[in-house]
């Protein structure tokens, strides 16, 4: 029990750089707290002490703000981190190096008896008002993004977003990277800089913005095709310059000084 109690104190140190002792830790990490009066809740619950556990699992709510169901299987180094207002349900499971942020709801898609609660593998992370529901499995080492809604099972490694929850395909590809660049550079010409915030980074949003660009930039080369091809036939009809976009609204403070 020591053993596995130091264990929870190091997963602390590895996965919050802001821990700075063990007295810290002990005495500030009500993620900690809920986790050791769960196992107590648990032990509990698994001798058949039901109204016991269900008593010890609400004073540990009442202490810590992370409510955890008795009858919840949880593994090894489990790290809630902040914890207010995670709620896990009673036949949600959960792996080893698991961890969740605030907010967090592992529930149930129906009021029948039996398994109705979600299954985090080994390594998942959950973010920040993220709700998990339904009885499903979460693959290891997945990621769901905070506020998603998932009600559907994700494979392992994957990262979902949004509401419904949607997984983000992975872009290791050269042709990928390709089309990054390419994004990039229309995102530069039009002075739109989402993309600048990072590469990876799954909004939607920015998504539709580099979608639209792209579209735009594909018609712009059809125009100067056509425009080629009418001039080779004596036309003059696009002699005219297009006229410039205004992109003041998307200029920095830096790109305005070093204009001046």
């Amino acid at each position: 029990m020591l053993a596995a109690m130091r264990e929870d104190i190091q997963s602390v140190f590895a996965r919050d750089p802001a821990a700075r002792h063990t007295f810290e830790v002990l005495t500030c990490y009500p993620g900690l707290h809920a986790l050791w009066l769960h196992r107590l809740a648990h032990a509990l619950w698994r001798w058949h002490w039901k109204w016991l556990a269900r008593a010890v699992s609400n004073f540990a709510r009442w202490l810590t703000g992370i409510e955890i169901h008795p009858g919840a299987k949880i593994g090894r180094r489990f790290f809630i981190d902040h914890g207010m207002g995670v709620v896990i349900g009673e036949t949600a499971e959960i792996g080893d190096d698991v961890t969740l942020y605030q907010g967090v709801t592992l529930g149930g898609t129906s009021w029948d008896k039996g398994k109705r609660h979600p299954t985090l593998e080994a390594g998942v992370v959950v973010g920040a008002g993220a709700k998990v529901l339904g009885p499903f499995s979460v693959g290891a080492g997945a990621r769901i993004g905070s506020n998603a809604v998932v009600t559907r099972a994700v494979p392992a490694g994957a990262t979902v977003v949004g509401i419904p929850g949607r997984i983000i395909p992975k872009a290791n590809t050269n042709e990928e990277q390709t089309r990054k660049a390419m994004q990039q550079a229309i995102a530069d010409k039009f002075g739109f800089d989402a993309y600048g915030l990072s590469q990876d980074m799954p909004d939607p949003v920015a998504r539709a913005i580099g979608g639209l660009l792209e579209h735009l930039q594909a018609v712009d080369d059809r125009l100067e095709g056509m425009c080629t091809a009418l001039k080779a036939l004596g036309s003059d009809y696009c002699a005219k310059e297009l006229p410039e976009i205004c992109c003041e609204g998307f200029k920095t403070d830096q790109d305005k000084s070093e204009k001046a």
